[in-house]
Order: structure tokens, then sequence, then C-alpha cells
């Protein structure tokens, strides 16, 4: 009896440990829908390590924000997310320090797209794709030359535009459009940029987050203001439609990976950015993603097609003095404020 009472003891204080051991074969990922490919990056990852992804999409940076700040149990191994908002998350201590031990591809990041304000020290992210918006338009159903955001107001465009359905970027272009910073803090000014954004709203046909190129290339709309991608399919379909690189200036942004600070599966975090920072990955990374290539390792794998894409390299001579969008502290609840009111309107 003692001998079976003795087993029964050890069977009932390995089953946690056998538990833990299955639930350690999980990654918990976080991003836009779509973002991270299922075939030639998940599938693979799954394949190799035996660890199952399971992947949760939200739809905008600050919904991602809000569920990381009320996630008390941790719920996410992996969130991939935009450059100002991941600063938001350093600086509430929401990000895991990484353990570049673990790295062992650490060194295939292009060092251009590190060091930047939302990790200075490069501590807790791993650059995933950059791009610049831009915008473009149909020269056939246009009768103006468009060559920057204060084009975008012309009476001639009633409802003829697609634009990212994003708060920060549109009223972004407002300010920049009167001559200001995407990130103004100023009460005055923000009031006077939603006076101006509101006369936008005649001009706008569609505020489209995910899929604003699909108006570009049925014809629906003859202006898209779009991040990266948007552009690139847009003109795989439509080669007849112009880019615009406004002359007022434009945005740049990085999207990153990082671990929450109460990841379930930090191990297996690390395994899954290790994994993505080999070059034969990255360079699929960027090609299906139609982003910018931020692993130097991949870059001699880019086809020149991809490499020659306007889009993508943008001449530095045209390019110019880029902005990124950064956190403003508690005017973002004014920025919130007009794009309610704005949605409203």
């Amino acid at each position: 009896m003692k001998r079976m009472l003795s087993l029964l003891l050890i069977l009932l204080i390995a089953l946690p440990v056998m538990a833990s051991a299955e639930e350690a074969k999980e990654l918990n990922i976080f991003t836009w829908a779509e973002y991270i490919d299922y075939e030639t990056i998940l599938k693979p990852f799954e394949e190799e390590t035996g660890i199952r992804v399971n992947y949760n999409y939200f739809d905008s940076n600050e919904e991602m924000l809000t569920k990381m700040q009320f996630d008390k149990v941790g719920s996410y191994d992996i969130v991939l997310a935009s450059d100002y908002i991941i600063d938001i998350a350093r600086k509430e201590d929401l990000l895991l320090a990484l353990d570049k031990a673990l790295l062992t591809n650490w060194d295939n990041i292009d060092p251009v797209f590190q060091s930047q304000f939302y990790d200075p020290e490069n501590q807790y992210t791993v650059p995933y794709v950059a791009g610049t918006p831009l915008i473009i338009y149909d020269p056939a159903y246009v009768d103006i030359d468009i060559t920057g955001y204060n084009s975008l107001w012309d009476e001639s465009l009633a409802s003829s535009l697609v634009v990212m359905d994003d708060a920060r970027n549109i009223i972004g272009i407002t300010l920049k459009s009167m001559g200001e910073s995407f990130n103004v803090t100023d009460e005055d000014l923000l009031a006077a940029a939603e006076e101006k954004l509101m006369l936008l709203k005649k001009n706008i046909r569609l505020l489209d987050y995910n899929t604003p190129h699909i108006a570009m290339i049925t014809g629906e709309a003859t202006v898209g203001y779009m991040f990266t991608p948007g552009i690139i399919w847009t003109l795989e379909e439509r080669p007849d439609l112009v880019v615009v690189y406004p002359e007022e200036g434009m945005g740049f942004g990085i999207d990153n990976l990082f671990i929450p600070a109460n990841a379930p599966h930090p191990t297996n975090a690390h395994v899954f950015l290790d994994f993505l920072l080999r070059p034969e990955i990255a360079v699929n990374i960027a090609e299906q993603q139609a982003y910018i290539n931020c692993n130097r390792g991949a870059d001699a794998l880019l086809s020149e097609e991809f490499k020659a894409n306007p889009a993508l390299y943008i001449p530095s001579e045209i390019l110019g003095e880029t902005e990124f969008i950064q956190d403003v502290g508690d005017a973002q609840l004014i920025y919130n404020d007009i794009w309610t009111r704005f949605g409203q309107y």
C-alpha cells in the first residue's frame, strides 16, 4: 500500500510537469491579420520546432495597447506592432528585455533600422519591415496635378479618395499640409487641424485600413493615400497609375516584434524571433508583405524587381527628411477625440 501511495504521489507531482512541457510547445502571436504568412513562415516554424502557433489579431495599434494594458494573465508571447505604440508600451514597462544569447542571427539586422526613439539601446525590439505611406492617383480621371497632401483638398476630388482609417496618419497629414509636424501637441494647432480635416470629408469616398488598394484597382476611388504595400499591390494591377512623393514631407515607420513582459512562453518567443532573422525567412517577409527589408543578410536574396520598386526604394534626394509618428503623451486623447468626431461628421 505504501508503495502504491508513493507511486501515486509521484504521478501526481509529474502531471503538472508534463502539462507544463506540453504548454511550452505553444506560441501566442498578436498582430494584424495576415501580417505573418502561414505557408512560408509559420508552418515551417511549427514543423521545425514542434511549437504550435496560435495567431491572434487586432485592427489597430491602439487596440493592441489597450489589450496589453489590461492583460494581467499573460496572453501573448510575440506582439508585432508599429514604432510609436511600442514606445508607449515600453514606457509602461510592458516589454521584456531580449536575451540576445538566444538570438544567434541578431547581427543580420540592418543597423539603419535600429537605435530608434522607441528602443534606443536595442533592448526590446526586432525590426520586421519598414515603409513610407504615399499618394497614388489615376491620371485618366484626375484633372489636377497632385503634388502632395494639400492637393487632396481640391474641390475637383469630391468623393474620389480612399485613405487609411488611421487617426494619427490622417490627422498627421493634415498637420503636414499646414506646415506642421506629425506630432503636434499644441491644442490650438490641433483645433485648427480638426477644422481643416472636416473639410476633407467631402472628398473621402472610403476609409479603409486593410484593403484601400482594392478601391484603386477597381476604379471605385481615383486617388489614394495608403501604406507601402497598398501602393505596390495597386501598381501590380494598375501600372498606369501615378505615385506621388508628397512635397510637404513624408512619414516613415518601422514595424517591430517584441516579447511582452508577462509572456507565458518567452523561450519559444526567442526561438521564433531567431527564426525570423534568418535571411531566407526575412526575404519572404519583405517580398510577401511588400515592405522595405530590415535584414541585411537578406539583401542579396531580394529580386531585382523588388529592389527597383519606386514605392520601396525612394531616392534619398526625393525622400528628403522623413518624420516618424511618435508618442504625443496626453495629446493622444485629443487625436482620438478628433477622429471620433470626424467619423461622426
